[in-house]
């Protein structure tokens, strides 16, 4: 029975050339960058060689590249350190009901501490416009929130135009988005955006590798205290082979970004076309998503029930967000949009990587026919 992977929003597997890259840095040339001696010193210019492949992608300077373990403390530094740097110029935070965990739970933890916080309205198809957080912002508003790419529903908001109006409105308020299903799926403008989190491990970086984009003079408040690594803004020996890692597979991800986005188109075009045969299936990610992702609900049949039918065929696939879904949660995302609780019960999420082909896409769309038809008759 065939292994296939359709999960690739939750995480990817590291890229073979990744692996290959970073393993020295375990073994061989294991030294601390901030040691004075030859094996520090190597280790310091791997750091900095991927800082410097990072900047360039992102079209940024060098020093405004912090590097971390992952989207989810890159996200909580820029929400709380931001928060905090401003806190004596306002406590006004506005951001989205469809950001990730990692985002609504920093602003919460912010709100326990005395800030408050707006939900721009989103449409829907789960995207967010200029004019829905234009209108949320207060004399007292120091940070805005809007996540660049939906995971689970794959929806892209236009945050540069979002920015651009926040800055007309007040040049001061800073403006934060979660990079984390765009970075390495998309080309990144940061024109207007003062911070941009990145999480490695889903464009085929290894877990534990993540970074923040920090455009200069924008006041954080770092949220670990030690020996002034990463400018000051992150403490801690860095993960060399993580960030090595990170940087290879960015490097990766963007030198076959065009014929990647060319596959996903096929694939997601072969697949919505079997779904068209299958009644009970309704599309809940909007036509313009990015090509990777599809969220979809069956007609009466349980996210779990299905998932686990998917699975017995060798078929890997969530029901939304790997985070909340070990939760048990139903999907915030998809009640923001306005689905009905049946249709949010019911939804699974299949996403692609650049290592998925159109034969596993004709391999599951042949069970999802008979595992439905199966499960129609049980579920009766």
């Amino acid at each position: 029975m065939p292994e296939i992977y359709l999960d690739n929003n939750a995480t990817t597997s590291a890229a073979p050339e990744v692996m290959e890259s970073l393993l020295a840095f375990f073994s061989k040339r294991y030294g601390n960058p901030s040691s004075l001696h030859r094996l520090g010193l190597q280790a310091e210019r791997a750091v900095d060689e991927a800082r410097r492949a990072l900047s360039g992608l992102l079209g940024a300077h060098e020093d405004e590249i912090v590097f971390t373990s992952g989207g989810t403390e890159s996200v909580n530094l820029a929400v709380k350190g931001a928060a905090q740097a401003f806190k004596r110029k306002g406590n006004h935070i506005i951001t989205t009901p469809i950001e990730h965990d990692a985002v609504l739970g920093s602003i919460k933890q912010l709100e326990q501490a005395g800030f408050t916080v707006d939900f721009a309205k989103v449409d829907a198809q789960g995207k967010v416009s200029p004019e829905s957080v234009v209108e949320l912002i207060k004399p007292n508003t120091i940070l805005v929130a809007v996540m660049h790419v939906n995971n689970e529903l794959g929806s892209i908001n236009p945050i540069n135009a979002i920015a651009k109006a926040v800055k007309a409105k007040n040049k001061g308020i800073i403006f934060f988005s979660d990079g984390a299903q765009a970075f390495g799926k998309l080309e990144i403008d940061l024109t207007h955006i003062d911070l941009y989190s990145i999480s490695g491990h889903k464009f085929h970086a290894p877990k534990g590798s993540g970074a923040l984009y920090v455009k200069k003079k924008t006041p954080l408040q770092p949220l670990i205290s030690g020996g002034g690594q990463e400018f000051d803004l992150r403490s801690g020996t860095q993960n060399v082979p993580t960030i090595v890692g990170l940087a290879k597979a960015a490097r990766l991800a963007y030198g076959h970004l065009k014929e990647t986005r060319e596959c996903w188109r096929e694939l997601m075009a072969d697949f919505l076309q079997g779904l068209k045969n299958i009644p009970e299936v309704k599309i809940n990610s909007p036509v313009n998503a990015l090509e990777n992702t599809l969220n979809v609900s069956f007609d009466s049949i349980p996210s779990q029930v299905m998932m686990n039918s998917l699975e017995e065929k060798g078929i890997y696939v969530s029901a939304g967000s790997a985070c909340s879904g070990a939760k048990g949660k139903p999907s915030h995302v998809l009640k923001a949009i306005g689905l009905p609780a049946k249709r949010i019960q019911s939804a699974i999420r299949f996403s692609f990587s650049r290592y998925n082909t159109h034969e596993e896409i004709h391999y599951v769309l042949e069970n999802l026919q008979s595992i439905i038809y199966k499960l129609k008759k049980i579920l009766r």
